[in-house]
């Protein structure tokens, strides 16, 4: 998502609407209601909360203004790097009611490449390394090697980067929620198993090792899928269903969706060979296409909190986080940490 569409003034769908109505009811657009409620009147002492914001995307999503209750001093702040929408809360009284209640409406259609022109100071943005992504190093060579037979067409690189990833990574069940995006640990231990963070940043990195600006989308999935039930929501409950999907920006064209990771989650789920017709097709079709039965929430890799009041770096913001007296809440127990999204046609 380019930093200016993360910036989409309040009322973006509303006036969307008013400018296109036709195309928000038909032309393959579909709108959701999600909804995210926050409990944590069990926890005492100072808490901060920050949650995620759907964001609107030239082209396949458009998301109105979050409309929430969350008591005194809540506010929709923004990341001074990415300018990621975020909803952040705090309570500085000991004990009392913690409650938190984020609508918003998602109206999405299934994307391809999305045409795009960057500045210089915006390729070098999309290119940069960052702490858990390198560019140098071992990222570079293994870059290198990949490409080393593309030629030098940006879509050739990227295809080749992309079906080394699919080839050479696999989905591990064992992790917890969507991975923690190791990149340089991935490559340096040998061991290429991971989920959608792990996975789809691999293929980032790599691209960026070569100079193809390249990013993450961080969101959540929205409904059922009408490719493969594994790649969907399948009911309203969708508390378990972030997804991270990747992007590439070739010269041009534009921004390129991709998604490695979710070739490999067909192979594991639905228990198939690469070789398999069912997973070429996916492995085709996830090469410059998305499925929107998903809604992105921000490109914001190595986020640094906004407003925290220790400052402190996440890999992504994409489920709630919260900091108490005694340190980070465990976002991927949202049975202890006690939140819940849901999704349902709006």
């Amino acid at each position: 998502m380019d930093r200016r569409e993360m910036l989409a003034g309040a009322g973006a769908l509303g006036l969307a609407a008013s400018a296109g109505g036709a195309a928000l009811a038909g032309d393959g657009w579909r709108r959701w209601r999600l909804t995210t409620k926050i409990d944590l009147s069990d926890r005492s002492g100072p808490i901060e909360l920050w949650v995620p914001l759907a964001q609107t995307a030239s082209g396949y999503q458009i998301a109105s203004r979050a409309r929430y209750t969350a008591g005194r001093g809540a506010a929709i702040v923004h990341d001074q790097r990415y300018g990621a929408a975020v909803l952040r809360a705090s309570w500085s009284q000991a004990t009392g009611t913690r409650k938190v209640a984020v609508e918003q409406t998602v109206a999405t259609r299934d994307r391809g490449v999305v045409p795009a022109r960057l500045t210089a100071a915006e390729r070098r943005f999309w290119t940069a390394a960052l702490p858990s992504m390198p560019t140098s190093g071992i990222c570079l060579d293994t870059a290198n090697r990949i490409v080393a037979a593309a030629g030098q067409a940006p879509r050739a690189k990227a295809r080749a980067i992309y079906d080394w990833v699919v080839d050479n990574t696999f989905r591990d069940a064992a992790v917890r929620g969507c991975g923690i995006g190791g990149v340089e640990a991935m490559l340096k231990s040998g061991f290429m198993g991971g989920k959608c963070a792990d996975i789809n940043s691999l293929f980032v990195a790599l691209c960026r090792a070569q100079g193809l600006p390249a990013r993450d989308v961080y969101g959540v999935r929205l409904g059922p899928s009408v490719q493969q039930a594994s790649l969907g929501a399948r009911t309203s409950d969708v508390t378990h269903a972030q997804h991270c999907r990747a992007e590439v920006w070739l010269e041009g064209e534009g921004w390129l969706p991709a998604d490695p990771a979710d070739v490999r989650k067909v192979v594991l789920e639905a228990n198939l060979p690469l070789t398999s017709p069912q997973v070429k097709a996916e492995r085709e079709r996830l090469f410059g296409n998305w499925e929107m039965n998903w809604a992105g929430y921000n490109s914001a890799t190595d986020i640094v909190l906004p407003g925290a009041a220790q400052p402190a770096r996440e890999h992504f913001l994409m489920y709630p986080l919260a900091v108490t007296a005694a340190g980070e809440l465990d976002q991927l127990s949202p049975e202890t940490f006690r939140y819940r999204l849901t999704s349902v046609p709006a």
